[in-house]
């Protein structure tokens, strides 16, 4: 945590980080300077409610900034942005706060909190969205459904949409209208030299190609533009559970992906490998036991989609089925419940996988019956469709061809419990290698421990424009709590 300390002629001090992670020291008078310009609110670790502005989603991430902004607006993101340059600081950015590795927050540092800044406009006629930065899944998804219209977002609602669409963004609406990222417009973006521009196929259109998908580095966003399409008020959710040991769940899993190969674009579906909760909904006999769950929505009429799922409800015999026309709002919030603030501990990773083979079923069956907590998941994400048709040029995000996506949640409780669950999630990340490729889905980043590598597999092609986007906007790489992508040369 920083300190306060005298200098050799008694200047009150704090110590803070820098960029590279070395000390520093800023006067309190530059400090008390900040805080009267700051439309918003300077928060520091005397105040009463410092660890309350510090907590971030996932409850293992403990981190003590020295400075955290909670910006009012646009004006304090450039204060603070030209602040932290000046000052040479260590800089995190904090949107929704639901990274689960935790990079909106930082030790020693500043943070450009943007939690305050929560303003919606929908245009019903354009059908668009503009957001601001703080904004999350779910003031999105109250504003636009006012109107018969979703932008296409994740599936949790306490999410900020920013993280979300800068690294990519799946939700239930992937298969029929693409990405988060695909679907944004543009952006005003504050850079690393304070400056704010508009990021569109018209400005910065360079810009605005690298935030589709690239993640944080390229400045602060402070307003999103998404396209929106009709959606709801009411689909229908397919939501039916299997038994999750031996051959029936190799069965279900079977079956799974022979009928997501041939599904629709209307319908985004998981299979999730899971232990029964403690719900009246499933017989007691199953409580703790391992499960399939499939679970699938489709973006239409309610009616058609009941159809278009039946063959999915209709195979085995579930242990129950609970799929019914829902509101989208609904689904939207399916797994709020689940995902805790502050509460649980996460450690989230992800494989692309090339396809859904009898060994890789066998491994995910396998590694679901042997985590350590109850709370964790194997997910399988349905792909393909709209997201996968999109060239990998067209947009930071790079190649979309993989028919799946594992999404690896150790979700746990107790922090006597970290070094198992971590463990877990990082021996399904390694068991499943042999069946992926070696990208990632970098909103389910772990703790970024591959680092460099990583990111060069990741972005494959895209990488080396990346970098030069990244030397134009921010050329010192201020921005790199995220997977980082270093400033092309400058001879390059």
């Amino acid at each position: 945590m920083s300190t306060k300390r005298l200098d050799g002629d008694g200047v009150s001090q704090t110590e803070l980080r820098t960029r590279d992670g070395q000390a520093t020291t800023v006067s309190d008078d530059a400090i008390t300077a900040l805080a009267e310009v700051l439309r918003g609110r300077l928060v520091q670790p005397s105040d009463a409610d410092y660890d309350h502005a510090r907590a971030v989603w996932n409850g293992m991430v403990d981190r003590h900034p020295a400075l955290i902004v909670q910006s009012a607006g646009v004006a304090d993101v450039v204060t603070s942005v030209k602040f932290a340059k000046e000052h040479d600081l260590l800089v995190a950015v904090r949107g929704g706060g639901h990274n689960a590795a935790g990079n909106a927050v930082c030790d020693d540092g500043l943070v450009i909190d943007l939690s305050l800044m929560r303003g919606v406009r929908v245009d019903p006629l354009a059908q668009t969205v503009r957001a601001e930065g703080g904004v999350t899944i779910g003031d999105l998804d109250h504003e636009s459904q006012a109107f018969g219209l979703a932008v296409p977002m994740g599936v949790v609602t306490a999410t900020g949409i920013a993280g979300l669409t800068l690294a990519g963004g799946i939700g239930w609406l992937r298969r029929k209208y693409g990405l988060s990222c695909d679907n944004l417009m543009s952006a005003d973006v504050v850079t690393a030299n304070g400056e704010l521009v508009t990021a569109s196929s018209e400005s910065n259109a360079d810009l605005l190609w690298a935030l589709q998908g690239g993640g944080g580095n390229f400045g602060v966003v402070t307003s999103f533009e998404f396209r929106a399409y009709p959606v709801g008020p009411d689909v229908f959710f397919a939501f039916v559970i299997h038994p999750g040991t031996g051959e029936d769940a190799q069965a279900a899993l079977q079956f799974y992906g022979e009928w997501s190969r041939a599904s629709s674009d209307e319908i985004s579906s998981f299979a999730i490998l899971w232990h029964a909760p403690e719900i009246e909904e499933i017989p007691a006999e199953h409580h703790g036991a391992p499960i399939v769950v499939y679970l699938a929505m489709y973006a239409g009429d309610a009616g058609e989609g009941e159809a278009a799922l039946q063959s999915l409800r209709d195979y085995g015999l579930p242990i129950a089925d609970l799929s019914e026309a829902t509101p989208y709002l609904e689904v939207q919030r399916f797994f709020d419940a689940d995902y805790p603030a502050h509460e649980m501990r996460y450690y989230w990773k992800s494989r692309y996988l090339n396809e859904l083979s009898a060994e890789a079923m066998g491994a995910l069956i396998r590694l679901n019956e042997a985590s350590p907590s109850h709370h964790s998941t194997l997910d399988v994400w349905q792909l393909g469709g709209a997201l996968g048709r999109v060239p990998p040029q067209n947009t930071a995000f790079g190649d979309r061809s993989a028919p799946y996506l594992i999404g690896i949640e150790a979700n746990w409780e107790r922090p006597e419990d970290d070094a198992a669950c971590i463990e877990w999630g990082r021996e399904v990340f390694r068991a499943l290698e042999p069946f992926s490729s070696d990208r990632e889905y970098f909103n389910f980043p772990g703790l970024y421990e591959e680092g460099d590598q990583s990111v060069r597999n990741t972005f494959g092609a895209n990488l080396g424009r990346l970098q030069s986007v990244k030397r134009k906007y921010d050329p010192d790489n201020l921005f790199r709590l995220n997977h980082n992508i270093t400033p092309a040369d400058r001879s390059s």
